[in-house]
């Protein structure tokens, strides 16, 4: 298998973390988005939009993250990741909506201001985060992961990197402990591999 894979995107990240959690052999193919590799005519075939990251295993392509993150969990029948009863499924599949809503809206977005330049109004993406965050918070009381099973679920991937790096975005996390203890514990999983910090997240942590 092989990963297109931007070090900087949350979205890569999660994909390439599950990848590594489930200790899945693939080859992780960095593009150089500043040099538009994305949007190369021969990556493009791969994903129209143009967007990392994209995984190949033989003749199957897929595009996009959580995609990604249930493709693999398939593929290797890992039913502890991506449970098959109907309950569990759908808790699952509740947070995986989440990650492509609110977290992309609220911590995502205010990432890129910050490391990418984007044209968004951080006083408006900065409220959506904080909104979103009192809400993991709160649904993290009394248990240890976000789906509420026993064991880390691909719920927990998918939220995980964007969470991780809000503090990049100006988003402060010390207001949600449940968060910080549940971002411990994924940190403590075999086989984690860290969310590389930018720039500006070094100099704000130096």
């Amino acid at each position: 298998m092989k990963l297109y894979h931007f070090p900087l995107s949350g979205h890569a990240h999660r994909a390439r973390l599950f990848l590594s959690l489930i200790n899945a052999e693939v080859e992780v193919i960095d593009l150089d988005l500043a040099a538009g590799e994305h949007k190369q005519p021969g990556y493009l075939k791969l994903n129209r939009f143009g967007q990392v990251p994209v995984l190949v295993d033989g003749d199957t392509v897929v595009a996009d993250s959580n995609a990604i993150l249930v493709y693999a969990a398939k593929k290797y029948d890992r039913t502890d990741w991506l449970p098959e009863t109907p309950a569990e499924a759908a808790a699952v599949q509740r947070w995986l909506s989440v990650a492509a809503g609110q977290v992309a809206f609220g911590p995502a977005a205010a990432r890129l201001i910050t490391v990418f330049g984007a044209a968004l109004d951080p006083d408006e993406v900065i409220a959506r985060a904080h909104a979103v965050l009192t809400v993991i918070d709160a649904e993290l009381e009394g248990r240890d992961w976000i789906a509420g099973g026993p064991k880390p679920s691909v719920a927990d991937v998918a939220l995980y990197s964007y969470i991780a790096r809000a503090p990049e975005g100006n988003v402060e996390l010390s207001g949600y402990p449940k968060v910080n203890a549940w971002l411990v514990r994924i940190e403590a999983l075999p086989g984690f591999i860290p969310f590389q910090p930018t720039p500006v997240g070094l100099a704000a942590a130096a």
